[in-house]
């Protein structure tokens, strides 16, 4: 016969209030459901991370394209080499620094990466749907403050 304890609240796994693990773990989620449209549309997600940051952007170097597309960047450098062969994306000199190459992306890589842009927006919207507009625009906003506090300078 077990004596009855009172009720004490359940500890919570140190995982399941973790900032850092809570962001992966919805990292991870999110991005690999969209990775199967990606996959699908036939694109390699490394492509696709790298093409949808260059799109619609002024160009940038391939340090920051590494860190915004979260990709290291010795593959970075390879898939422009691809890339750029393609005719998908274009390296062109910085205006003030010699040592800094930039990467942007072209009209042909526009175009290819333009009906995918607009099924991540969609996939997007369905998975903030559940938030509302207003908590989902919090959400980013605090994202991007969290990126800008601890990304490191270009």
């Amino acid at each position: 016969m077990n004596p009855q304890r009172p009720n004490k609240p359940k500890e919570t796994a140190f995982v399941d209030s973790y900032t850092p693990a809570l962001l992966a773990q919805v990292s991870e989620l999110i991005s690999g459901e969209f990775h199967v449209i990606v996959q699908a549309n036939g694109f390699e997600v490394s492509d696709w991370r790298v093409l949808s940051t260059l799109s619609n952007s002024e160009p940038i170097s391939i340090g920051r394209l590494a860190q915004v597309s979260v990709t290291k960047q010795p593959t970075v450098t390879r898939l422009l080499d691809r890339m750029e062969a393609q005719g998908y994306v274009k390296r062109v000199p910085h205006e003030t620094d010699r040592r800094v190459t930039l990467i942007r992306i072209t009209p042909r890589g526009q175009k290819l990466v333009l009906a995918l842009i607009e099924q991540a927006k969609a996939h997007e919207e369905q998975v903030l749907a559940p938030l509302g507009k207003e908590k989902a625009e919090e959400l980013k906003a605090t994202l991007r403050l969290l990126i800008d506090l601890h990304r490191p300078p270009a």
